[in-house]
């Protein structure tokens, strides 16, 4: 979905009568393609988004939105608490645990070092050049699982992808474009492997037919248990950054 204009805000909303009012935060969307108003949470950013179609007032958004204000309260209140990158958070890389150490006076990016991810230059560039190490510890953990099920299901990706999706944590393309969240960095390791495993099996079967699930078996044996861990994880893992 392309934007068409859209903005930002604070809303107050009051799920009932007995409740105070709290502030919401809100964020507006056009879509030329979306044929009704909608509504829903982007658990990343946490924050309601409204999306509209061309011609539709924002006063309908906001109607949506005051009439599902239990529902918007509730979905946002259950959000894991934020973990940003600042100096001394820790994330963890696969099973283990990292703090962010920031060291001013250290050059070149980002580097993974005693257990620690180190980071110089000012304050403000931090975020940022942690973002950079996480993608590129990514695309070393996802390239070479990618590739060792691909030989074992006889298959070849067109190329390896990383984003940030936030309804999704991979997609295999028509085209056989294989694209990953960066954030599944953060997962154990048998969970990504999983994730890796589901995507090239798709490159033998678009679908999730039996014979898909049987190529999947082959590969993994933690469905089940990894589609438990991102239910239960993931909300957390949007919260990352």
């Amino acid at each position: 979905m392309r934007p068409e204009g859209g903005g930002a805000e604070t809303v107050l909303l009051r799920p009932a009568a007995d409740v105070p009012p709290w502030a919401c935060a809100l964020r507006w969307r056009r879509s030329a393609r979306a044929r009704r108003v909608s509504l829903r949470i982007d658990a990343t950013a946490g924050e309601a988004v409204l999306t509209l179609p061309p011609g539709i007032a924002r006063q309908a958004g906001l109607a949506l939105l005051h009439r599902h204000a239990d529902w918007v309260s509730a979905r946002l209140r259950e959000l894991p608490p934020a973990l940003r990158f600042v100096d001394g958070t820790t994330i963890r890389l696969g099973d283990v645990p990292h703090p962010i150490r920031h060291q001013p006076a250290l050059r070149g990016p980002a580097a993974l070092r005693d257990g620690a991810i180190l980071v110089g230059g000012p304050a403000e560039a931090l975020p940022r050049r942690v973002l950079a190490l996480l993608r590129l510890e990514a695309v070393r953990r996802i390239t070479p699982r990618a590739q060792r099920h691909a030989a074992t299901l006889a298959v070849q990706p067109r190329a390896i992808r990383l984003k940030d999706t936030r309804t999704r944590w991979a997609s295999c393309a028509a085209d056989g474009t294989l694209a990953f969240s960066w954030r599944l960095v953060m997962a154990p390791p048998w969970v990504l492997d999983y994730v890796v495993a589901h995507e090239v099996a798709h490159l033998r079967e678009m679908n999730h037919s039996p014979r898909f699930w049987a190529h999947l078996a082959q590969l993994s044996p933690h469905r089940m248990a990894a589609q438990d861990w991102l239910k239960a994880n993931g909300p957390a893992l949007l919260r990352v950054g």
